[in-house]
């Protein structure tokens, strides 16, 4: 069966109402699973890992395979929409419109389910994408290693764009995110006797005042970084030096080159405050899977041309966000595109009042199969 129009804004309300946290989308995975076993299976097959499911067709050329992933997890967000299929899971929202994500995928099995695809497909259907790395997880896992994609696609919704507008651009389309979590300990005391205290305030104050200068001065100013600390904790009360200062934040980087260019000054910092100031320090730089989304020239060229050489596509070349997401880490190992697709809504993503536009979901279904069967076409002709 090919899902219909109508067919998907069921399933992608059905999704909505069931947002779980990543590693924990058991609901989803079941509900996922009752919809792909509905297909026909005359070519394919499927297997799960943890809550992830990838499933595989088998092409009529079998020397390539294309790959399509989805993240399928929600966010700890109370829903505020008002919608009369808003969450039935209290505090977790798709406030990151990861059930327009699912729904678009499972459009595109279901035609290639009918329609024999060129060469095989994976379809990823991945947890995990928000807290936990799951792409990397996943990849690691090496349940994907008798079914690994040659190539790779996937999209992120965009309130900012018309709903059902295509955005790609070459070379960097989001931001690789590194975790940054500092505890500088040292003693604490009177407030009358410094002398005998070792005081974590004023060492966390520098270390925050240094940071800025990382961007300011060791970036080039033609590329691009952010370093956002966003959380201070120290001490207990005014008149106690405090012996303790947490301090957690972020860094955002075009390339991962960058990244870690960021990461070294941070930690030189770090370490030379905490010898400075006679105390400890304690830095976890956690970046996990979250690496820059690095789009591959050949098959984002190929897929920028379909887009924009297609009548019924509406296309429009975007520019590279700090936002972050962990299909970086797929693009670091397998050549692919990431793009996005427009949902038209005034609220952010992670806002509770994000409401997508649903007749977004057929438009992206359309323009992906399209693309792939063009794509597919022209690899197995080699």
């Amino acid at each position: 069966m090919i899902l219909t129009e109508q067919e998907l804004i069921e399933i992608r309300r059905e999704l909505h109402q069931i947002p779980e946290i990543g590693m924990e989308e058991f609901e989803t995975q079941k509900k996922l699973i009752s919809i792909i076993k509905k297909m026909n299976n005359e070519w394919l097959e499927f297997k799960t890992w943890k809550t992830a499911t990838i499933v595989h067709l088998r092409g009529i050329d079998e020397t390539h395979t294309v790959g399509y992933r989805t993240d399928i997890d929600g966010l700890p967000v109370t829903e505020e929409t008002g919608l009369s299929f808003s969450s039935k899971h209290k505090g977790k929202m798709h406030a990151c419109g990861h059930d327009i994500h699912m729904t678009v995928a499972l459009g595109i099995l279901s035609f290639f389910t009918e329609q024999r695809p060129n060469v095989n497909m994976t379809f990823i259907f991945q947890p995990a994408e928000e807290n936990a790395s799951g792409g990397k997880q996943l990849y690691e896992s090496g349940t994907l290693d008798s079914w690994m994609p040659d190539e790779i696609y996937a999209f992120h919704d965009n309130p900012g764009l018309k709903a059902g507008v295509i955005g790609c651009r070459q070379g960097t389309l989001f931001a690789g995110t590194c975790e940054i979590h500092a505890t500088f300990t040292g003693k604490s005391g009177h407030a009358a006797f410094p002398h005998n205290a070792n005081d974590m305030v004023v060492a966390g104050a520098y270390f925050v005042t240094q940071i800025q200068s990382i961007v300011s001065r060791n970036v080039d100013p033609i590329q691009s970084g952010v370093v956002t600390l966003g959380h201070f904790n120290a001490g207990t009360t005014g008149n106690v030096i405090a012996g303790k200062a947490q301090i957690d934040g972020t860094i955002r980087a075009l390339t991962q080159e960058m990244n870690l260019l960021i990461q070294k000054r941070v930690r030189k910092i770090a370490e030379s405050i905490a010898e400075s100031f006679e105390c400890e320090v304690d830095l976890d730089l956690h970046q996990g899977g979250y690496y820059p989304v690095e789009n591959n020239s050949e098959t984002t060229k190929e897929f920028i041309n379909y887009m924009m050489s297609t009548k019924e596509v509406v296309f429009e070349e975007t520019k590279p966000a700090m936002t972050g997401e962990d299909f970086g880490f797929l693009l670091s190992k397998i050549p692919g595109t990431m793009f996005w697709l427009g949902v038209d809504s005034p609220y952010s993503l992670h806002s509770e009042h994000l409401a997508p536009k649903e007749e977004a979901i057929m438009k992206g279904v359309d323009a992906m199969t399209g693309y792939l069967q063009a794509r597919m076409t022209k690899l197995s002709k080699k």
